[in-house]
């Protein structure tokens, strides 16, 4: 596992060709947290990826602008995403929000 980011409250890692992030992802971090996923997406040399937020402790629209923020760029970039997971608390916010389909 390499680590991209690691702050007090939350930390950003690779495994393979997966992007985890664990901890506590509050506003403050998320930027940093989108931008340092996306330039490893950038310099990454595979056409799929798995996003992994299993590891999220609390439900935030905060994460889900930081899973969008690499929907997008993978997009962009013309990288498949086989799979997201979400941690119970974000599963359930996403269902609230009808984004069900994003870990369908």
């Amino acid at each position: 596992m390499t680590s991209l980011l690691s702050r007090s409250e939350v930390t950003l890692s690779v495994q393979d060709d997966t992007l985890l992030v664990a901890g506590d992802l509050v506003m403050s971090a998320a930027a940093d947290v989108a931008a340092r996923g996306v330039q490893w997406l950038r310099e990454f040399e595979r056409s799929s990826v798995r996003l992994d937020f299993a590891q999220i402790s609390k439900a935030s629209s905060v994460a889900l602008s930081v899973l969008f923020e690499w929907l997008r760029a993978c997009q962009a970039l013309q990288i498949t995403v086989r799979s997201i997971v979400l941690s119970p608390p974000l599963q359930r916010l996403a269902s609230l929000a009808e984004l069900d389909a994003l870990t369908a």
